[in-house]
């Protein structure tokens, strides 16, 4: 049976039961790597950012990172773990091109941080998703398949390999089962969404997903209704947005769901997302920890943090997420409905950079939640990713509110700078888009009214509905710079003084 295949997801989810599990990856933003004083830094020339540690040369030797094991102890706190009095790492042994030493210095059986958890909002409901287990490790280097049509190794010619990524510290969250039935999608992503606004509130990393520096796995598996046993999962790789951890799980479940009907077995393995189609594809059968060979890092001491330097550590955490949004709803008169949007849409420090740089509450949660994330759709990306700043959404903000703008107008000036045609006065004197003049005005509806003399008697008559079509008639004669009140305000006085 072709994968390809799905049973429609309405009914894939009457019947079957959805469990899902989410592993995020986050590259911690310290100056240097987890055990050298190599930079990290994103976007430098492929493997100029070595050196033997992080090459696995013989006779090098790692030093750990005290800004990382800082790090990684405020996000356990931060999502009520239990940080271990000791632990230890371990050499997690794999052969594959991206891993110059062909061994991974991460955490196995004895993680940092464990038995936390993060409460997210769902269709103002409160879901507990129960975290596993935090725990440290080093990141791989990147592999370029060159030579084929989809980047993968298959059809490729041949594979590069950049290590400039290869032991920067990396933070793995692991959640436990979450039995999440019909919103597995939904909760999924507000998990994502709510993990991602507390670690940048941590300052530990900038978190962008299309940079790689938060990246998520989604394990998903079904089971009848009613069932005990958990069943058979998959796990999609490497997901590198809020909406594709969304699409990931819908499309898992359709496609499992098709498969168990029937009567085939899922694979337990991995997948790839494909961000074009919103579909995954198999990727390899999924190892079991065992087959990793862990034995503890000989080089490495175990870890025992004092635990009055932990609560020192507990008392520099900011403001945690679901309180700092309760106080923005209070100050900025959000409802709670327009903070889930604003969280869902990874779009609230957009718009609460967008309110600090001049404009008001209500237009910036507007532009962010409305128009920009259709664009985003649009475009199959995250609204923040798109090519605009907080700094031109406020100017646009401003411009309308002066009346140098009107809705319209402003949206033309958007579409202009997401095309790249500069800031947005830029756009506006190259578009020549402006608010038509007060005569300009009167021109248009005078015209408009001479030619719709039925329509204006209707008005007289008491049908102010009819209102609407002729400031319709009078946006076109005008090219859409009319300001759509007042071209109102004009034609009641025109017509009730004929």
């Amino acid at each position: 049976m072709s994968t390809d295949i799905l049973l429609p997801y309405d009914e894939a989810v009457a019947k079957y039961e959805t469990v899902i599990g989410l592993e995020t990856h986050v590259e911690l933003g310290t100056q240097t790597k987890l055990f050298c004083g190599c930079s990290g830094e994103f976007g430098a020339d492929p493997n100029t950012q070595v050196c033997p540690v992080c090459l696995g040369l013989p006779g090098s030797l790692p030093v750990l990172n005290e800004q990382a094991i800082a790090s990684i102890v405020k996000i356990g706190l931060a999502l009520n773990c239990r940080i271990a009095e000791w632990s230890r790492m371990s050499r997690k042994n794999y052969f594959y091109p991206d891993m110059p030493k062909d061994f991974q210095i991460s955490q196995y059986d004895e993680p940092l941080c464990i038995d936390g958890y993060l409460d997210v909002l769902v269709d103002g409901e409160t879901v507990r998703v129960e975290i596993e287990r935090v725990h440290l490790e080093e990141d791989t280097g990147k592999t370029s398949h060159v030579g084929g049509s989809t980047g993968r190794i298959h059809g490729a010619t041949h594979s590069l390999v950049d290590y400039n990524r290869a032991g920067i510290p990396l933070v793995e969250i692991v959640t436990r089962p979450v039995v999440a039935g019909a919103k597995a999608p939904q909760i999924a992503k507000a998990y994502v969404a709510e993990l991602q606004d507390l670690l940048r509130g941590l300052d530990v990393s900038d978190v962008r997903m299309e940079q790689g520096s938060l990246r998520c796995d989604v394990n998903a598996s079904l089971r009848l209704w009613g069932a005990d046993k958990l069943g058979t999962r998959t796990e999609t790789k490497n997901v590198n947005s809020l909406r594709s951890v969304e699409r990931a799980v819908r499309f898992e479940v359709s496609r499992q769901a098709a498969l168990l009907d029937a009567g085939e077995r899922i694979v337990q393995e991995t997948r790839h997302f494909h961000e074009d189609t919103g579909t995954t594809s198999s990727g390899r059968e999924k190892s079991d920890a065992e087959d990793y060979r862990y034995f503890p890092e000989p080089d490495l001491v175990p870890l025992a943090p004092a635990r009055d330097w932990v609560e020192a550590v507990r008392a520099t955490l900011p403001e945690p997420p679901s309180q700092r949004r309760a106080r923005l709803v209070a100050e900025h008169g959000f409802s709670a409905e327009e903070m889930r949007d604003m969280v869902n849409l990874g779009v609230l420090d957009a718009v609460l950079e967008t309110i600090v740089a001049g404009a008001g509450a209500a237009e910036a949660r507007g532009w962010w939640t409305s128009y920009l994330a259709g664009k985003a759709a649009e475009a199959g990306v995250d609204a923040v990713d798109l090519p605009i700043t907080v700094t031109d959404v406020a100017r646009v903000c401003a411009l309308v509110s002066e009346g140098e703008l009107t809705a319209a107008l402003a949206r033309q000036v958007i579409d202009g700078v997401l095309a790249g045609e500069g800031t947005p006065e830029q756009v506006i004197e190259a578009r020549g888009l402006k608010v038509a003049g007060e005569d300009e005005l009167i021109a248009a509806i005078d015209g408009v009214l001479a030619s719709q003399p039925d329509t204006a008697d209707k008005i007289r008559g008491g049908n102010l509905g009819a209102v609407g079509a002729l400031i319709g008639a009078v946006m076109k004669a005008t090219g859409g710079q009319a300001d759509a009140k007042r071209a109102r305000e004009l034609i009641l006085e025109r017509i009730n003084a004929g």
